[in-house]
């Protein structure tokens, strides 16, 4: 790696709302340790009671590790609230989010900081979002819907340019927050008493168009830079589907109407078609065929198919219909 690289400081960092994540946090600070890449800081933020600070403070002390500040967020509840506190805290050229049951894989801080040092056009990188299921047997679900649970459905083997990446696993250059701001806490309504729980997510998606516009660089995927996501089989229920796909057709009527554009001539949503086309002409073909071999699997991929495209729809015309001009609500 080349001496310029060594140079660059990450700042990771985390959120943490509940205990029963406690063991994930751990998990992930190891993780972190692990690295072979040692310029980095943890910086955690909690937030409902202070006894979860002193938690992980305490494991931190006892494993011995450097450089972990855990932080107590006393304002408005919420992931990205947490995550714009730790900001305003991190040293680092580099700031980096991974969510709480996240594992950091072998090389990511090394990938991470040569990605940046190899081209400056780069502002944010993401990458592989890896599902770590509870249960093996889960692995049937379709690849094109894993962003339900925060998992990259891409599949590319090359660096490429994206228009966001996922909270889970997304870092960006110190100058996009001094260019851009920080995240908004949410994307409706920044006074309300809600948090970003409550609400329609995508606000790293926001940020990331925000920072592309405004600094004309680029968000790269990155093969490389990779993490894997705990998936419980909460998770993979109707009602935690069904409430994910409508906040994310809520979402995308929001980014709909913000922007025209997600950068480099693209609509802002042709991910979105680009991945609609591929559910159409691949996962459902290929489900129809998997009747005749495995119909179980086969009918739960078509019942999620079917399940994720109402809500979705749902989410999205829900969110048009409530902000319809008042001249236009009785025509």
């Amino acid at each position: 790696m080349a001496a310029a690289t060594k140079l660059a400081k990450i700042s990771i960092i985390t959120p943490f709302y509940t205990m029963d994540r406690f063991k994930d946090v751990t998990e992930l600070l190891d993780s972190i340790q692990a690295q072979n890449y040692k310029n980095t800081e943890t910086i955690i933020v909690a937030e409902r009671s202070p006894e979860f600070v002193e938690s992980i403070r305490n494991y931190a002390q006892e494993k011995d590790y450097p450089n972990v500040l855990v932080l107590y967020n006393q304002g408005k509840r919420g992931s990205y609230p947490s995550r714009n506190l730790g900001i305003n805290e991190a040293s680092g050229e580099i700031i980096a989010f991974v969510d709480d049951d996240a594992l950091l894989l072998p090389g990511w801080a090394e990938e991470t900081v040569r990605a940046y040092a190899e081209d400056s056009s780069i502002i944010g990188l993401t990458g592989p979002i890896l599902p770590l299921w509870e249960d093996e047997a889960m692995n049937w679900f379709p690849r094109e819907f894993y962003w339900i649970f925060s998992c990259t459905y891409w599949d590319w083997t090359e660096p490429t340019e994206v228009r966001n990446g996922y909270g889970v696993n997304i870092s960006f250059k110190r100058e996009a927050f001094a260019q851009c701001g920080f995240f908004k806490v949410s994307l409706e309504d920044e006074k309300s008493g809600k948090s970003d729980w409550q609400q329609p997510g995508g606000e790293e998606t926001e940020f990331s168009i925000r920072v592309k516009r405004q600094t004309g660089k680029r968000i790269v995927y990155h093969p490389h830079i990779r993490v894997k996501h705990k998936v419980y089989s909460y998770r993979l229920s109707g009602s935690f589907i069904r409430k994910r796909a409508y906040w994310e057709g809520y979402a995308k009527a929001i980014f709909n109407k913000l922007y025209r554009s997600g950068g480099r001539g693209k609509k802002v949503l042709s991910t979105e078609h680009e991945l609609l086309h591929r559910i159409f002409s691949k996962l459902i073909p290929s489900s129809i065929k998997l009747l005749f071999s495995q119909p179980k699997i086969a009918l739960r991929q078509l019942w999620v198919t079917k399940l994720v495209l109402a809500c979705v729809a749902v989410g999205y015309l829900s969110y048009n219909l409530r902000n319809l001009r008042p001249g236009r609500r009785n025509t």
